[in-house]
């Protein structure tokens, strides 16, 4: 009589069950080549997905993963949207636990930590492009408006970074009074203002105005200068110095 083999091995039934995605084939193979293609050739040589792909195989070393990052490209629209998209939208996505978020977020505040660190080496308005690269690495892609005052010293230093708010900055008296007694309590000789529009287009609107404005003659009789008021889009950037309106 022909034993099953559950029946020769009592402890089979507690044996994991391995998926065809799980088993080793020739996803190993393609991963060994994308990392040799990485150590030769740095990021230079990755496709998007192939990026999103490596960075998901470190916490699922024998799982293909190229499904997963494509569909995070076609969920997000890129990779600025896959790194900026909220935990719960991230893990929404088939074949999205938590291990694979966290990666994604590790590297996020990897890249944002570092575009911030050349920001703070040098005054910031002599450091313009540094800040443009900070600023748009952290905000362009935020689905809802977020506003945030720099706080810069007698030197143009920056010495704090602060997000006031997320949501409309329409409330105009609210963000006055907050913003100027901010800078008061940090000792801050100047502020930059900046928020970014979720539309992807930074032309300012008549509230952006309206509020630089506001902020700038409440803080001048003070000592509170207001240098500019950057608003950061995925199209680009607008400054409202630059455009003559403040």
């Amino acid at each position: 009589m022909q034993h099953s083999s559950l029946a020769s091995n009592p402890d089979a039934s507690r044996l994991p069950v391995m998926s065809d995605a799980d088993a080793p084939n020739d996803a190993l193979g393609h991963r060994a080549r994308l990392r040799e293609r990485l150590v030769n050739g740095g990021g230079e040589a990755f496709h998007d997905h192939e990026l999103l792909e490596f960075i998901l195989a470190l916490g699922r070393p024998r799982v293909d993963t190229k499904p997963t990052a494509k569909a995070l490209l076609r969920e997000f629209g890129g990779l600025g949207g896959v790194f900026a998209a909220d935990h719960a939208s991230l893990a929404r996505v088939p074949g999205m636990g938590e291990l694979s978020v966290a990666a994604l977020k590790a590297v996020q505040a990897t890249a944002i930590r570092l575009v911030k660190s050349a920001v703070a080496e040098r005054p910031v308005l002599a450091n313009w492009q540094a800040l443009l690269d900070y600023l748009r690495a952290d905000m362009a892609h935020h689905v809802v408006e977020r506003f945030r005052v720099l706080h810069l010293d007698t030197r143009n230093h920056l010495i704090r970074d602060e997000v006031m708010s997320e949501g409309s900055i329409d409330q105009a008296a609210v963000y006055v009074r907050e913003v100027v007694k901010r800078a008061l309590e940090l000792g801050s000789a100047a502020v930059i203002l900046v928020h970014n529009h979720p539309s992807g287009d930074p032309s300012p609107s008549r509230a952006d105005v309206e509020i630089t404005k506001a902020i700038a003659a409440a803080g001048k009789p003070l000592g509170v200068a207001v240098h500019d008021h950057l608003i950061i889009g995925t199209r680009g950037h607008a400054s409202l110095r630059a455009q003559g309106l403040i």
